[in-house]
């Protein structure tokens, strides 16, 4: 955490006016709730232009995050990733004047405010897999080992102190902590834990609606076909009224957007997206994972090493690696069926950030499983090139080398690894 923030001190904080381009893009819509409600009182937005043609003006991070509903203007995302940020913004806006800034909303108190906030998510999010990987019996060097590979050899990196504004940091605590409450449960099961658990799932959803999918991996979660049946019975045995008790609070937590729907246009239901949705037969799953333009295993490579732990797992239980290698199947299935399958201006296809602890588990089994000095040796070397190739991409990407949403083979193997032009 220690070298985040020296490293986020040095791109956010220390240069001028660097703070300025911190939320851009997409995250200016999911941060816009907050100003939205708490200084300007406008859920339709009417502020937008005095900050993003006014005092802001910005003409290469120009976005207009708004659409249209029966010509009311509202935010085309949603509010979970706002009120994750919620208590950062509200120590800015308390410290702004004092400081010598505007209480604006957009000032350079929020922004960092933001950034630090997201250092804190993104430690809160790691000891959350470390705890998470422990009850997986994946504990000591092996552990940290997961950490470090996933920390510094993902794209994790990137949206924890380059793009912070975006919702993927605080989906991927969320989910993180989902998973470990309902590991939990299986092996201990409790009423505080499945409300727990239906309020974290409401947020999930609140932050990125797609994102619920993650329900099914409950039954990975359980870890055998009897703990699976048992879980469930004590849902609608012995816990069913706290299961309805959950479920209530569950839908009370996504109904947030609802209200802020039926404040902003009288509906309670909008879908802010337009046109844009799911093409569910034409799924673009060889474009995710492999293409030069965003795929997942070509940028960020320590996804595609970690599933080598499927093999150990499958070894040591079938049931648990059949039902994860089903999710991360119907995940990727979803999730290049997209219309936007590369999801716009990203490093690597960014919506698998939010389900990190998926790939991090088998990674840990593979670690675990290699008591051998040469192979694991070898793991650790992979992992140490792998580290070095993602540090390497993230900085040419944050310079423009690789292009945040234009790049092809040709322009790949042109940069590939070049830093020379970059010092």
């Amino acid at each position: 955490m220690l070298i985040m923030t020296l490293v986020s001190n040095n791109l956010n904080w220390s240069r001028p006016n660097s703070w300025e381009n911190i939320i851009n893009a997409d995250a200016k819509g999911y941060y816009a709730y907050l100003p939205a409600t708490l200084i300007y009182h406008d859920l339709n937005f009417g502020f937008f232009e005095a900050i993003e043609n006014g005092k802001y003006y910005n003409e290469d991070g120009f976005y207009d995050y708004r659409s249209m509903h029966e010509g009311k203007y509202i935010n085309k995302y949603y509010s979970g990733t706002a009120i994750a940020q919620a208590p950062f913004f509200i120590i800015a806006h308390s410290l702004a004047e004092t400081l010598g800034y505007e209480s604006d909303g957009y000032s350079k108190p929020y922004i960092i405010s933001i950034t630090i906030g997201s250092l804190l998510y993104l430690l809160f999010g790691l000891i959350l897999i470390s705890k998470l990987l422990k009850l997986f019996d994946i504990q000591g060097w092996n552990n940290a080992i997961v950490l470090i590979a996933f920390v510094f050899g993902s794209n994790l990196f990137s949206y924890s102190i380059i793009d912070i504004g975006m919702s993927h940091i605080y989906s991927f605590v969320f989910i993180t902590l989902f998973l470990y409450q309902t590991k939990l449960y299986f092996n201990s099961p409790s009423a505080r834990r499945i409300i727990l658990i239906a309020i974290i799932t409401g947020f999930i959803v609140l932050i990125r609606p797609v994102n619920g999918l993650v329900i099914f991996a409950i039954p990975f979660l359980a870890g055998s076909k009897e703990s699976l049946i048992a879980g469930f019975r004590n849902l609608v045995g012995h816990y069913k009224r706290t299961t309805l008790i959950g479920l209530l609070l569950g839908v009370l937590v996504i109904s947030i957007q609802l209200f802020i729907y039926k404040i902003s246009t009288g509906s309670f239901f909008v879908f802010s997206y337009g046109e844009e949705g799911f093409n569910f037969l034409d799924p673009h799953i060889i474009d995710i994972l492999f293409s030069y333009r965003k795929g997942l295993f070509l940028y960020t490579p320590i996804y595609l090493v970690s599933l080598l732990g499927l093999y150990f797992m499958f070894r040591n239980d079938k049931f648990q690696s059949l039902t994860l290698i089903g999710f991360l199947a119907l995940l990727i299935y979803i999730l290049s069926s997209w219309w936007n399958w590369w999801y716009g201006g990203s490093f690597s296809s960014r919506v698998f950030v939010d389900f990190i602890p998926f790939f991090a588990i088998p990674l840990g089994f593979a670690l675990k499983s290699m008591q051998k000095r040469l192979s694991r040796i070898t793991l650790l070397s992979i992992i140490s090139v792998l580290i070095v190739i993602c540090q390497i991409q993230i900085y040419q990407y944050r310079y423009y080398f690789i292009h945040y949403e234009n790049m092809d083979m040709e322009k790949y193997w042109e940069v590939f690894l070049r830093v020379d032009y970059l010092l």
